[in-house]
């Protein structure tokens, strides 16, 4: 047994065993801790996926920025003057600055990477790595932000991978895509505030989407795991992963959201 921790290479073999080519889109949903002790550490692991996809593939991650947001949607408490005061000092969204929030170390490091392309939305940001990163990352429209024109369009298009490496299955942000094509109507109406640059200074307005909803993420991934081959699992360093094809998955929790969400929101609230 090697004591001196996992290293580069390791991790490259395990992301072959795992079902990972040369040339594959991967979106990536990482929990480093759960990887184990790397030798390099979250370089290491950055390094090592772009190894195992090569320079003809393209590597994805979401780098969200939950933090600016109008801080009553995430910060509880707050009087009406602290919440202005805090509207009226936040600095807007900079591509190349602004840290992710919530997202991990692995996605927070490889958004400074060079070669590294990251999205123009506020609130909902995608870096890309790769053959196409410049055009996954292209033209994120502000409204409806995980909708088929996002980077997540893109990723689904050409057949592209979700890795959830060493990740929970509801940080799985593809399934969100299928929000968007629902036919019921669990799925509500959301405005949004965000602070940007507008005819030359910096003011609050809003943009439209839907309230997404991660809670029963689980629950798909685990029916979509029993019902089909294509998932492939297995450990990468000492992290449980999942290599899954993102079209499939969301065309499955699609049909699963349009026959159940309404009934598990029922029972949610019972």
């Amino acid at each position: 047994m090697i004591t001196g921790g996992i290293t580069k290479s390791m991790l490259v073999k395990d992301l072959r065993r795992l079902g990972v080519e040369k040339g594959m889109t991967i979106i990536v949903h990482s929990s480093y801790k759960a990887v184990g002790r790397v030798v390099g550490g979250p370089v290491s692991v950055i390094l090592a996926l772009e190894e195992a996809i090569g320079p003809n593939g393209n590597l994805v991650m979401p780098t969200q920025t939950e933090h600016l947001c109008e801080p009553s949607e995430h910060e509880g408490n707050l009087s009406p003057e602290e919440i202005e005061f805090i509207k009226d000092n936040m600095p807007i969204y900079y591509p190349d600055l602004t840290p992710t929030s919530y997202m991990g170390i692995i996605p927070e490091l490889f958004r400074k990477q060079d070669g590294v392309f990251r999205s123009s939305h506020p609130h909902m940001s995608f870096a890309a790595w790769g053959k196409e990163s410049k055009r996954i990352t292209k033209d994120h429209g502000l409204h409806y932000a995980l909708n088929e024109k996002s980077p997540l369009g893109k990723i689904y298009d050409v057949y592209g991978r979700i890795l959830l490496l060493g990740a929970p299955a509801d940080s799985n942000t593809s399934l969100h895509l299928a929000e968007y094509r629902q036919q019921n109507s669990f799925v509500k109406p959301k405005v949004w505030a965000v602070k940007m640059l507008m005819d030359g200074h910096e003011q609050w307005t809003t943009y439209d989407d839907i309230n997404n909803e991660s809670d029963d993420f689980e629950l798909i991934f685990n029916e979509f795991k029993m019902n089909t081959s294509a998932v492939s699992e297995g450990r990468v360093g000492e992290a449980m992963s999942y290599l899954i094809p993102q079209r499939e998955m969301v065309d499955y929790a699609l049909g699963w959201m349009n026959r159940n969400r309404r009934e598990y929101r029922d029972i949610e609230n019972t």
